[in-house]
């Protein structure tokens, strides 16, 4: 099954729907998306957080990686909100 095909879709081989496309490409957008944010954040915070990289994370390194991920998550949140709200 390719990326496009749709289980919804009769054995007489006709074209998917409009709203069986949409779904698969918000479908897809969302796993770039949240590949994207690991991707960022795991690097922006790794970079602000960690000086001495080691075989493992010092308390105030662990504790800086989880205040940079919350603040990022919370900002990405308040930007969404805001997009789709002037959306509407």
């Amino acid at each position: 099954m390719d990326s496009f095909s749709s289980p919804s879709l009769s054995s007489s081989g006709s074209s998917p729907s409009p709203e069986a496309m949409m779904e698969q490409i918000k479908a897809q957008l969302a796993q770039a998306y949240a590949q994207e944010f690991l991707e960022t954040v795991g690097s922006k915070c790794f970079e602000k957080c960690v000086t001495k990289p080691g075989s493992s994370l010092s308390g105030s390194e662990s504790s800086c990686i989880s205040r940079c991920v919350d603040r990022y998550i919370e900002a990405t949140g308040i930007v969404s909100r805001a997009l789709f709200s002037s959306q509407r």
